[in-house]
């Protein structure tokens, strides 16, 4: 049977619109992102296989192209119009970030990093800089590979703090793994950046770590 003849309240584009984006399944929601299905496949149950066949919704987002492409009903147009939808919900989160202090909207800034590092294969660091007030000035990637006390260098750090004229930071790094829980060495990275940066006047706010559920914050546990 076609989506068409599914009952008004039953169809995803229509169920959105009636209930919003929120009540709709990863299957129903992702229906709508391919818009139409294949020969003898509706929209849904193509996505519900999709589903089954990358293991969650996360991993069909997160594929490359080439992985991608290999199933039915996706290629490189569809993978251009995903890549091009997940970068305005980054763009919309930075925005939405910048628009208040990052003190007063913690979980704008828990959303940005997320957005911005959980889905990255290799560890990445990066800051947050931030004006007087706590508003948001920019956000850099600083360090690429393993995250470590020797790879990671303070004069980079306060480098760029000053290039951006910022009187504070958030700095922020991801566990590919998916397990947020700091290490010694994460500690010891944080009270160095710390002590650095306090030389030149600019305080460190937070440490959030990206793994697969909610940032874990370094300062929320009493570590800064």
């Amino acid at each position: 049977m076609s989506i068409r003849d599914w009952p008004a309240a039953e169809r995803p584009r229509e169920k959105l619109l009636a209930q919003g984006a929120a009540a709709l399944s990863d299957a129903e929601l992702l229906a709508i992102f391919l818009r139409t299905g294949v020969a003898g496949v509706s929209a849904v149950d193509l996505a519900r296989r999709l589903l089954a066949d990358f293991g969650s919704l996360r991993a069909l987002l997160e594929a490359d192209l080439i992985g991608f492409s290999e199933h039915l009903g996706l290629g490189p147009a569809k993978y251009a119009q995903l890549q091009a939808v997940l970068e305005m919900a980054r763009r919309h989160l930075a925005e939405r970030l910048r628009r208040d202090s990052a003190l007063e909207s913690p979980q704008a800034v828990r959303d940005y990093l997320k957005a911005r590092l959980r889905h990255e294969p290799h560890e990445l660091f990066g800051c947050l800089f931030l004006d007087a007030r706590h508003r948001v000035l920019a956000f850099e990637v600083l360090f690429h590979g393993t995250i470590d006390g020797a790879s990671v260098y303070p004069r980079q750090v306060v480098k760029r703090a000053l290039a951006h004229n910022a009187a504070a930071l958030i700095l922020t790094h991801n566990h590919p793994s998916g397990v947020a829980e700091p290490s010694q060495a994460d500690r010891q990275l944080t009270t160095r950046l710390k002590d650095a940066l306090a030389l030149v006047d600019v305080r460190v706010l937070d440490h959030f770590i990206v793994g697969d559920g909610e940032p874990l914050s370094m300062a929320e546990l009493g570590w800064l």
